[in-house]
Order: structure tokens, then C-alpha cells, then sequence
């Protein structure tokens, strides 16, 4: 008898948190499949996100995007704006993998975007700082502290090193 794709998911949840990626992924796509037959569109596309999540984990970022691919554009027509936003940071994480960094930082920049209007300011800090990142990596010295200074202006609650961070990059405007 075929799995439940509530099952596939919990499967895939259970090998992810045991670092069993590829397991992870396969569960994942299993379950995606699933709920697109059962017209359960939005899980289906909750799955490749999950998918994608384990795939970059494995270390398979190519495998990662092309699973991640278009389910920000699902989420959007559902109105649902923080998934949206999850699914284009994990689109830019496997931008970043596969060393895109410019499309990284554009999906990053849009998944800030969306996370700032559904007043999700720690996941937006969390990706303004993968921007932040991409930019320092690249040279662009400048630019990546005025993002990381967006970034920490985003945390609801900044910890000890962020809000030093925060003072002496004050200094950089």
C-alpha cells in the first residue's frame, strides 16, 4: 500500500532532523506528488520547499533551485505572503550555492521585502544578513554594512553581539 502523503511528510521531517538528506528529499518530493494528485497545491508546493531545504543540505544546490522553483509563484497566487517569502529565500540560498550571487542577493532582497510586510522582522533579518553576506563576499564592503545594518534594524530582539555590531557600524554611515 502507497504512503499517505501526510505520512511521506512526516517520513521526510523524521530523516531531515536525523541529517539524512537525501532520504529527506525523496520523502519530500514523494509527498509533493501526492498532494498535487489529491489538488493539494499548496502542501505540494510546501513539500518541494521542504525538499529543496534538504537537497542544499546534501549539497545538491542545482537539484535544490530546480525543486524550489515556482512555488514562490504558488504561494503568491494564494495569497500567502510569508511562504512566498520562504520560497524565494530558499530559492536564493540555492542561487548562493551555485555561486549565482547576484540572483542571490535579488531573491534575498524580494524575500526581505515580503517578510517586512507580514512584520516578520527576524526572518527578514535572517535574510537581509544572507544578503549582507553574498555582498561582503563579493567586495562590495559598503553596501554589505548598510545591509547588515537593515538587517539588525529588522530583529524585533537583538542579542549582545548584534547590538555592538549595531554600534560600531553606526560609524560606517
Amino acid at each position: 500500500m502507497t504512503p499517505e502523503p501526510h505520512e511521506l511528510e512526516a517520513q521526510g521531517k523524521s530523516a531531515f532532523a536525523n541529517k539524512k538528506f537525501d532520504e529527506a528529499a525523496r520523502s519530500f518530493r514523494q509527498a509533493a506528488e501526492g498532494y498535487t494528485l489529491g489538488r493539494a497545491g499548496l502542501m505540494a508546493a510546501e513539500m518541494m520547499n521542504n525538499a529543496s531545504v534538504a537537497l542544499l543540505q546534501a549539497g545538491r544546490p542545482q537539484e535544490s533551485l530546480e525543486a524550489a522553483l515556482g512555488t514562490d509563484k504558488i504561494f503568491e497566487g494564494a495569497g500567502d505572503i510569508k511562504r512566498q517569502a520562504m520560497a524565494l529565500g530558499n530559492i536564493a540560498a540555492a542561487l548562493e550555492g551555485l555561486n549565482r550571487y547576484d540572483e542571490a542577493v535579488e531573491s534575498y532582497e524580494l524575500s526581505a521585502e515580503l517578510f517586512g510586510q507580514v512584520n516578520e522582522g527576524d526572518l527578514r533579518a535572517m535574510v537581509m544578513k544572507s544578503a549582507a553576506a553574498i555582498k561582503l563576499k563579493t567586495g562590495r564592503v559598503t553596501e554589505s554594512a548598510f545591509k547588515m545594518m537593515g538587517s539588525l534594524d529588522a530583529k524585533k530582539t537583538p542579542g549582545f553581539f548584534e547590538r555592538i555590531l549595531k554600534f560600531f557600524l553606526r560609524y560606517i554611515k
